[in-house]
């Protein structure tokens, strides 16, 4: 991860050079402004933007529902179809604000279909659809049958690889079970969403994972399945462990700060992690495709050899990110299930 943000760092500040050198002798319409294409692409929105032809956006607009903070009544519509007194502020991130008659500006209560929970619906539907598919084909068959092939087979093999592997070994084998199908979970979406991402049309293209919110919402579910069901033992690590007693109670209880101040730390890493991970890898691809546009505003020459190395690099970091894809997954799954394992200690008699 530190590799690819000191890459992403040195990369950016290299093109954001070129980007004003380039913008030297064109009008301000003329100018490509690279960060901005990139965060716009990396950020949630109300629209699914395909493609643009001639100047124009193709786009499929998603429902919006909103709350007025005035009237207190709820709108279904489209953000090209806004009520009057509701407006995108660009300065928050595009997102929907109201103004009141008194001239403030609110945020209401949002619950619109955006871009990154239509990428989260899309991914449920496919594995839905995969995972129904495999449970048929086994209900035809029984014990004495052939192991499956194809496609099954590749789902099998990967379903075994996480749960005997990963998910018995990390957690043990009294307590592995009722984490399984979580963690299984887990592993099969964030690895389906990151594949998903990369794909550069309409169904894909989503920065789902590279949402804070989203592994936010994950680190939580781990935190809990950690703190909710971790034993006595567990608990007895935190708040009585065995060190000397100066250290645990008198003067300060130090031991207990630190493990306490541990409950949160780790599914803050998992959060940060998987976050910082694949938004670098989409930024990355994303800055590479804009040098091709930059390099033929800059004239010929510069566009040749820009465009040569960014396919090169396309290609480089796209099948990097097929592998990141997996790394991903899997880490935020073992890190998960040996956490969880963690708080599933046996006692140790002396």
């Amino acid at each position: 991860m530190k590799n690819i943000k000191i890459f992403l760092f040195l990369f950016s500040f290299v093109l954001l050079s070129i980007n004003a050198s380039a913008s030297d002798g064109q009008s301000d319409n003329e100018a490509i402004d690279i960060p901005e294409i990139v965060l716009e692409h990396l950020s949630d929105s109300y629209e699914w933007h395909i493609a643009s032809y001639e100047g124009k956006h193709i786009s499929l607009p998603l429902p919006v529902i909103v709350r007025s903070e005035n009237t207190g009544e709820w709108h279904f519509c489209t953000a090209h179809t806004l009520p009057e007194g509701f407006f995108l502020n660009k300065e928050y991130h595009g997102k929907i604000y109201e103004k009141m008659p008194d001239g403030e500006v609110r945020r209401p209560i949002d619950l619109s279909i955006t871009k990154t929970v239509a990428q989260i619906w899309i991914v449920a539907i496919i594995l839905i659809s995969v995972f129904l598919y495999c449970s048929r084909w086994y209900k035809k068959r029984d014990n004495t049958s052939e192991a499956p092939r194809g496609f099954v087979g590749m789902i099998e093999m990967l379903v075994m690889t996480i749960h005997d592997d990963l998910i018995k070994s990390s957690i043990g084998e009294k307590h592995y079970k009722p984490y399984a199908s979580y963690l299984l979970t887990v592993f099969f979406f964030i690895f389906t969403t990151n594949l998903i991402g990369l794909i550069p049309v309409f169904p894909g293209g989503a920065n789902v994972t590279g949402n804070i919110n989203v592994t936010f919402f994950l680190a939580l579910c781990t935190m809990l399945a950690i703190n909710i069901f971790g034993n006595k033992e567990y608990w007895k690590e935190i708040f009585w462990p065995d060190v000397p007693i100066f250290l645990k109670a008198y003067p300060l209880p130090i031991m207990p700060v630190i493990e306490l101040f541990g409950i949160l730390t780790k599914p803050f890493a998992l959060m940060i992690r998987l976050f910082a991970n694949m938004m670098a890898g989409h930024a990355v691809i994303l800055s590479f495709t804009c040098v091709i546009f930059l390099g033929w505003s800059m004239g010929v020459g510069f566009g040749i050899g820009l465009n040569l190395f960014s396919v090169i690099m396309l290609l480089f970091m796209n099948c990097l990110e097929v592998l990141v894809a997996f790394v991903q997954a899997y880490v935020f799954t073992m890190l998960s299930a040996v956490f969880i394992g963690l708080a599933h200690k046996e006692h140790h008699a002396e």
